[in-house]
């Protein structure tokens, strides 16, 4: 029999994505009709509050006024990048004292709190920690359990089938593009470089072309372009898209689109961050460069600089006359969430809940194992980099109408495929 729950505890962490807010709303409105007695409180900036013992009450009024959460982007409480079993980083950065095991501190810091249930609300990286936690605590009989929410906007948890706030993201970055491309008409021979967030996964890249897409065919069947005139669907269209399942053929993409440059007198490309950065990396080490990396060991993407990169080796080939290089990330991970997420994240919010009150542990989310079973995943199955499936039909199908040449995949994106499938 589950033990009986008395206080609960919520924590965000990680990148921002359009589902923070509102998962909090959804868990609190969902305690206050099934669980009225329960107490809670939120750790202020993720794992950083937990081990700093900071944190703050969900009082009557907060209780009253929950659902107004899931109106809004970002996190009431804060987030930051917190890694337990970092320990170097946990000391250097003030969070535990030298000698001390950042699991220990945060586990005794939960039951100096009282706290029965930990609502985990993050990526790969919060949900392995996470579960790093929930296996600290299982392994040492501490008493209380852990349920995470799968909050990543690259949408590459295994196995999660969609994370929280995805959609919306796609959503936000295809609108962002649609102001941003006009910046193609300020100069001749314009190279438009849309830079969109994605380290390991092109998921999010190909899904905002292909909102975007949708978008333009809208306005263009509703009469919205004068072709006489040089206002074209055409010069707005996406013409390249490069994520980083698979290699990027500079020369030969370089051919393909100059014939675009001569057409349209501009070329629109979407990239994903992480598109390429091996090849970024290693070129940075061979000039000296050194690559400064986060407290989960990945490199600096804004330091490495994708689209920059891609920018400056297109414009010289495509004798471009202006390159601009726009990042949606930042726009498209705030915002609110759209009614497609925020009936997801509702589902999984009472899900939480439930799971919770069953002393069932695990991430909440459409299982893509179990035919997308909104359950509690099993912690130990848990992980990120998670690629985009660049087989998928729809893919290809925008590949082909822009005239992109179907991409090889890199070997080890092969192999991935190959272990997720062996499941």
């Amino acid at each position: 029999m589950a033990k009986e729950v008395k206080k609960v505890a919520f924590l965000t962490a990680g990148g921002l994505a359009p589902c923070l807010s509102s998962s909090i709303g959804f868990l609190i409105d969902e305690y206050n009709k099934v669980a009225p007695g329960v107490e809670m409180i939120g750790y202020v900036n993720g794992y950083m509050g937990l081990l700093k013992g900071e944190s703050i009450p969900v009082t009557e009024t907060v209780r009253k006024n929950a659902l107004v959460l899931t109106k809004h982007g970002g996190s009431p409480i804060g987030n930051s990048r917190v890694k337990l079993t970092n320990v170097k980083d946990c000391v250097k950065r003030g969070l535990v004292k030298e000698g001390q095991d950042p699991l220990k501190v945060a586990a005794d810091q939960l039951v100096k709190d009282g706290v029965d249930v930990l609502h985990t609300i993050g990526g790969d990286d919060t949900n392995t920690t996470a579960a790093d936690l929930a296996a600290y605590l299982a392994q040492n009989n501490y008493p209380l359990i852990v349920v995470g929410l799968p909050k990543t906007i690259d949408n590459d948890v295994f196995p999660i089938k969609q994370s929280l706030g995805a959609w919306t993201a796609a959503e936000e970055g295809a609108k962002f593009f649609m102001n941003v491309v006009k910046e193609n008409s300020a100069n001749p021979r314009a190279l438009t470089i849309h830079e969109v967030m994605g380290r390991n996964c092109g998921w999010l890249t190909y899904k905002t072309a292909q909102y975007y897409r949708k978008m333009l065919k809208s306005m263009k069947t509703r009469g919205m372009f004068v072709d006489d005139f040089n206002l074209t669907c055409g010069r707005q269209d996406v013409h390249a898209i490069y994520v980083p399942e698979a290699k990027i053929d500079i020369k030969a993409e370089a051919a393909r689109l100059s014939a675009v440059m001569d057409k349209w007198d501009s070329v629109n490309i979407f990239v994903s961050e992480g598109a390429g950065v091996a090849d970024i990396i290693e070129e940075m080490k061979k000039r000296g460069e050194e690559v400064p990396v986060d407290a989960f060991g990945h490199p600096r993407l804004d330091k490495v600089n994708v689209g920059q990169y891609i920018g400056k080796r297109f414009a010289e080939l495509l004798k471009a006359e202006k390159v601009q290089v726009f990042k949606s990330g930042y726009f498209a991970r705030a915002a609110a969430p759209n009614k497609k997420d925020l009936r997801l994240i509702e589902k999984c919010a009472r899900c939480a809940v439930k799971c919770a009150l069953n002393g069932e542990s695990g991430v909440i989310g459409p299982d893509e194992d179990q035919s997308a079973k909104i359950r509690a995943c099993e912690f130990p199955r848990i992980k990120g980099g998670k690629p985009f499936n660049v087989r998928k039909g729809s893919f290809r199908k925008m590949l082909k109408e822009i005239g992109q040449p179907y991409p090889r995949k890199k070997r080890a994106q092969n192999r991935a495929h190959a272990a997720s499938a062996g499941k």
